[in-house]
């Protein structure tokens, strides 16, 4: 397993790379300004909730906590880049 500290760069990067793409994309389209706030909001969530969770980990079984917390960060991710596409599209 990762240490703590590098698997929070990740977040950390992956996070700042999901704001990035939110923030082109709001400026090549024009008037989707509330969704695109929501979006990033919507991120910012993602990588608070991720941090806070490695920040305290359940006891217990340690490794079906990290592969849950994978699984749930990977999600919220996907979600924000899926919605991100259809505006892109549309």
């Amino acid at each position: 397993m990762a240490s703590r500290r590098s698997l929070k760069k990740d977040i950390n990067y992956i996070s700042d790379f999901t704001v990035g793409l939110c923030i082109m994309t709001g400026l090549e389209k024009k008037g989707t300004r509330e969704t695109i706030d929501q979006l990033i909001q919507q991120a910012h969530n993602v990588r608070r909730e991720a941090l806070r969770r490695i920040s305290h980990t359940e006891p217990g079984s340690v490794k079906l906590f990290y592969k849950k917390l994978r699984e749930d960060f990977n999600n919220g991710t996907e979600a924000i880049c899926n919605q991100l596409e259809t505006l892109i599209k549309g």
